[in-house]
């Protein structure tokens, strides 16, 4: 039988340490998350790989590392409202739960919606939902957010989102440009997101956040 638990910890100890990520509330809630229980099942053997695992076409629960990496530079606290966008199967919503207050997770695809929810229910994860609806709208009704995640990579943020971000809030994103990605982290500021380099990183563009591409004849 395979030691899940075991594997969280070599996972926190060789992927997510080493990458400087060393605030208690993101190692433990790593530690905590039972990774293996949010991807599909023929993928669990995958699910501590130093990787992004694939769940769906062109979806995928990002790289422990990267996802620790883009916590740590958030810095949540127990007191927020987290919207986290193309959960997936409810990984990253369930790590959120564990240092936010609320999370408020959007799902596109509808059954993985319902998954989600149906997981995060089984495992006790209780400050966290999920909707199904389209991730560059977000839930407007539910914010504004003291910080947005995006689990996939995005060309451009929709003003619809950057608007559902609370003054003096902060929004990660995989930012692609071509094959290359790059985590950017931005803060509000008098309305205005201003973004700055975080680090290296690269994930399948998610549904909506295509740049729009100039015509020309």
């Amino acid at each position: 039988m395979t030691d899940y638990a075991e594997r969280r910890v070599t996972m926190v100890d060789t992927q997510v340490r080493p990458s400087d990520v060393t605030k208690f509330p993101i190692i433990d809630a790593m530690l905590s998350v039972p990774r293996e229980v949010y991807v599909p099942a023929d993928r669990r053997e995958a699910a501590y790989i130093g990787d992004n695992v694939d769940i769906a076409p062109g979806r995928v629960v990002l790289d422990p590392r990267v996802l620790a990496k883009i916590l740590d530079a958030l810095d949540i606290q127990p007191d927020e409202m987290v919207l986290d966008l193309g959960c997936g199967l409810g990984y990253s919503a369930a790590v959120i739960a564990r240092l936010a207050e609320t999370v408020i997770a959007v799902e596109e695809d509808e059954a993985l919606a319902a998954e989600a929810q149906r997981i995060l229910s089984e495992q006790g994860v209780d400050n966290a939902v999920v909707f199904a609806g389209p991730l560059a709208a977000g839930a407007a009704k539910h914010g504004p957010y003291d910080a947005i995640t995006l689990q996939g990579g995005i060309e451009e943020l929709p003003e619809a989102l950057a608007a559902q971000l609370k003054e003096g809030g902060r929004i990660a994103a995989i930012i692609l440009e071509g094959a290359l990605g790059t985590v950017k982290i931005g803060f509000k500021r008098d309305g205005v997101i201003a973004w700055r380099f975080a680090f290296n990183a690269t994930a399948p563009l998610l549904p909506g956040f295509a740049a729009q591409r100039a015509f020309a004849l």
